[in-house]
């Protein structure tokens, strides 16, 4: 079933899974990726992935830090691939009631970008539409779900309604999502979620696109820069 009022076979999607496993290993939060892409993927979405652990992302807050020390940095190549996505979804697993070191990691290496400015004079990431899935076999999904979504907003993400999802086992040591028996797969709370957030980024990126981005008056940083203050109510401005 589709959306017959819409089409999104031009928009682009990326997941960045912040597991803690290298690949070929298997990924509990992969699982609650596929579900969220073949959604995409039956509207025309191109969808891309990353797994984040596979890569050698050098720590730090600068764009590339071969430039600040590091011996190697693959983040300018993947930060391409964030650039040429509409949609971006932050996915990984809870570790001590909080996001993995990896997603961590992540976040810091978008914020490094968020200072570059648009063709507009906007941050970087604005126009563009985020939203994240958790997984875990303990509680803190919510807790993790504000933490990726405060982010990305702050970073100049557009986060649409209801823009997570997740799912957790019993509290305590317990299966994870793809383990048998878990019963994530076929937990209604958590497909309804996920479907819904899938629709949620994809409609907000439909309507972004179709508008040509995100309105530019009112926070180009290249305009404050060059003297304009938007109605700013200070008089000490001029």
């Amino acid at each position: 079933m589709s959306d017959p009022d819409r089409h999104f076979d031009d928009l682009r999607a990326l997941f960045i899974n912040a597991t803690l496993k290298p690949s070929p290993e298997q990924s509990h939060t992969q699982g609650l990726i596929d579900i969220s892409r073949k959604v995409m993927e039956q509207q025309g979405v191109r969808v891309d992935e990353i797994r984040a652990v596979d890569h050698d992302l050098a720590p730090g807050v600068y764009p590339d830090m071969t430039e600040h020390g590091a011996a190697s940095d693959e983040w300018p190549v993947l930060y391409s691939r964030v650039m040429d996505a509409d949609i971006l979804v932050l996915a990984g697993p809870i570790w001590l009631g909080d996001n993995s070191s990896v997603m961590k990691q992540v976040i810091e290496r978008l914020y490094s970008c968020s200072g570059l400015l648009n063709d507009q004079g906007q941050y970087a990431y604005y126009g563009r539409v985020g939203g994240c899935l958790i997984t875990g076999n303990e509680d803190g999904a919510k807790h993790c779900a504000m933490n990726v979504l405060y982010s990305l907003q702050h970073l100049g993400y557009s986060i649409p309604p209801q823009a997570d999802a997740a799912w957790v086992g019993e509290a305590g040591p317990g299966p994870s999502y793809l383990d048998p028996g878990s019963g994530g797969p076929e937990n209604d709370f958590t497909n309804r979620n996920t479907t819904f957030m899938t629709w949620n980024l994809l409609h907000l990126a439909r309507l972004l696109k179709d508008a040509g981005g995100f309105p530019a008056y009112g926070n180009q940083r290249s305009q404050w820069d060059a003297g304009c203050r938007f109605d700013f109510p200070n008089p000490d401005y001029r």
